[in-house]
């Protein structure tokens, strides 16, 4: 924003600075929110501490201070943003959006920083990563928390190094997915509800995380790697000691049967099971671009998923999917909805995930979400808190000035870029009222309900020009691997 929009909307900005009054301590503690969070929506080249101070100013080492040493909580802030978005922005379709981003850092004292896979540059390289929750509706969209990733074996085992940048001896190391599990938690409790999550195989392929969502109750499409192995047709368990006497340790019941169907991989699944083969290819037509029609070609199949007790899981579905130009790039999901729903609404969940690479775009060009300069850990936590401050005001400032189209129905290609164009599916036709009537996870004693095919057949959108089908290749495989699918 220039110096003149910026003056046109200070009294806008000034009341709605206002709802984190009690977060802060002091009133000059206060007011350094209302330079940072300028400065932040200013045009400056640089949104680093120092040329917001210089344009504010306010000495540079004050601004600095108002990050690392200042008493304020920060984690209130969030609650706040978190409150805000529950109250003004619900919305029956919400998506909550999982993923992780990375600022390029030189130098060992930054916090968190190592060499590591750096998206931004799309290498490796020395980095820190955050972990990010997105909020998504037809809309409005705005980040709801942002978390640093603190390495295991480069930082959590060197509590030295920890205690030089500032890390509390609380913080500890926690894989992506934990910290994105509670950061989702975080927001429930804050009243935010997701009727979908979606994220990417970094977070799909765990399946404690899969797990964890499925007790909550929480409806999820995710992207699963090509070596995520499920079920096409549920072991056989046994829930008691058979009638004959056995000597030696006794068993734990329930458990498979001995000699069961092993798990299979997606990829074998989607190349070898007679199952998925019966079931017909479907062409979904998601919008017209630059290039022409973007169709993606999509099959679903029940499978099951194992538990912590290592039984099958209520049936899930997994659907397979291909953009019909690129058919060598396949991609796979996992969805713990209900049965009944349609293979449209799980990809254009799935596909729904370009929107937080938007958010990440918009706050890196925007906002500065890059340009921090600090380097101890309480310092970049602040700012990235402080980030989801300003992108909510920016998202909120953007609909009541311009109002949005409806962002889901902008798809994007295969490539996850965005382009204009019209869509034949909408986004409220595809997103029907959703509620789980199952439980949302199979009790751990529990027999499988479903030993069929309970899925509803797919609907074809209409019949599609040029397209190809997903090359299968038969080979020779070991009688043991067949039986799996």
């Amino acid at each position: 924003m220039d110096a003149d929009t910026i003056l046109r909307i200070k009294p806008v900005l000034t009341k709605y600075l206002h709802q984190f009054d009690d977060c802060f301590g002091r009133v000059t503690t206060r007011r350094h929110l209302d330079t940072y969070v300028l400065g932040q929506l200013g045009d400056l080249p640089r949104k680093s501490i120092e040329p917001m101070a210089d344009a504010a100013g306010t000495p540079p080492r004050t601004l600095q201070e108002f990050l690392s040493l200042f008493r304020w909580n920060e984690f209130a802030v969030r609650d706040r943003v978190q409150q805000r978005i529950a109250g003004r922005h619900a919305h029956p379709h919400s998506v909550g959006i999982l993923d992780e981003t990375s600022f390029v850092k030189k130098g060992r004292k930054t916090a968190c920083v190592q060499r590591q896979h750096c998206g931004a540059v799309g290498k490796t390289e020395n980095c820190v990563v955050s972990v990010h929750l997105g909020y998504a509706t037809p809309e409005f969209h705005a980040l709801l928390d942002g978390e640093l990733y603190l390495p295991e074996k480069t930082w959590h085992e060197d509590r030295n190094r920890c205690r030089d940048a500032g890390i509390p001896e609380d913080v500890v190391y926690r894989s992506k997915w934990r910290i994105g599990f509670e950061q989702i938690r975080r927001a429930r409790t804050n009243g935010v509800r997701f009727a979908w999550m979606t994220f990417d195989e970094g977070y799909g392929g765990k399946p404690p995380f899969l797990r964890v969502l499925d007790e909550i109750g929480q409806n999820y499409v995710g992207e699963v790697p090509v070596h995520f192995t499920v079920w096409t047709k549920p072991p056989a368990v046994l829930y008691r000691e058979p009638a004959r006497q056995r000597t030696g340790r006794p068993r734990t019941f329930p458990r498979l049967k001995a000699k069961s169907n092993p798990m299979s991989s997606v990829a074998k699944i989607a190349s070898y099971s007679p199952r998925f083969r019966k079931a017909p290819w479907q062409d979904y037509h998601v919008k017209d671009g630059h290039k022409g029609p973007m169709v993606w070609r999509a099959k679903r199949i029940p499978v099951w998923l194992k538990d912590a007790d290592g039984l099958p899981t209520a049936p899930h579905h997994l659907v397979v999917a291909y953009h019909v130009l690129e058919p060598d790039k396949v991609k796979y999901f996992i969805s713990n909805a209900p049965e009944d729903t349609p293979v449209e609404t799980l990809l254009l969940v799935a596909f729904s995930r370009w929107k937080i690479e938007r958010m990440f775009e918009d706050g890196k060009g925007e906002l500065g979400l890059d340009h921090f300069e600090v380097r101890r850990f309480q310092s970049i936590q602040r700012h990235l808190i402080l980030s989801c401050v300003s992108y909510l005001f920016l998202a909120e400032f953007h609909e009541a000035a311009w109002g949005e189209k409806s962002g889901f129905d902008a798809l994007p290609d295969s490539h996850g870029d965005a382009l204009s164009g019209s869509t034949v599916a909408s986004w409220r036709p595809l997103f029907p009222e959703v509620r789980r009537t199952d439980q949302p996870a199979a009790a751990a004693h529990s027999t499988p309900k479903h030993q069929g095919e309970p899925f509803a057949p797919q609907t074809n959108l209409g019949p599609i020009a040029r397209t190809w089908p997903l090359p299968e290749r038969p080979t020779q495989m070991p009688v043991e691997a067949f039986v799996a699918l």
